[in-house]
């Protein structure tokens, strides 16, 4: 079967566009840095919050905690090499341009434990707290990502932000 025009050039573009976006880095939406991610975070204990979608506040700042420790330790299950080279870095590639990330917003971790929906908002803050300290502290080699693959420390700090912003579309008062 011939590959017709219109899908090699597809998929040359899927293939390339993680090298011609390398070096883009558009200003990150919501979260210029670290601190004021942190400061953000620690906030919610004193307002009254809530989380649009299925997952409760609780379960999100579970989740984007274990984004964080995964980056550290093992993300428990990843796509195949071919694709974190090609798909997942063109993906991130996409989105450090854009300096935002768009993806479903309650979908778990692949192979990581469920999120309880039971842990008090202040337990989750805490952990998520505890999550970003470790990653700011971490003198060691970083994990793949389960979909962009290898990360430096820059781009997984900025995957940790763009990550924490998109979660916080949902938020609401």
């Amino acid at each position: 079967m011939a590959i017709g025009r219109r899908q090699l050039l597809r998929a040359a573009v899927v293939l390339t566009s993680p090298a011609l976006l390398a070096g883009c880095a558009g200003e990150v939406q919501r979260f210029a840095s670290w601190a004021q991610a942190r400061k953000a975070v620690f906030e919610l204990l004193f307002g009254s919050p809530r989380l649009s979608g299925s997952w409760t506040l609780s379960q999100m700042l579970q989740h984007v905690a274990q984004g964080i420790h995964y980056s550290m330790t093992a993300f428990p299950e990843l796509k195949p090499g071919w694709y974190r080279a090609t798909v997942g870095a063109g993906a991130f590639a996409v989105f450090n341009a854009r300096g935002k990330m768009s993806h479903s917003l309650d979908e778990a971790i692949p192979g990581a434990p469920a999120l309880n929906a039971e842990l008090s908002l202040k337990s989750a803050v805490q952990g998520l707290l505890d999550a970003m300290d470790a990653f700011a502290a971490f003198q060691g080699a970083l994990a793949p990502h389960f979909v962009y693959g290898a990360l430096d420390r820059a781009d997984y700090e900025r995957a940790h932000l763009m990550h924490l912003a998109n979660h916080w579309q949902a938020l609401t008062g």
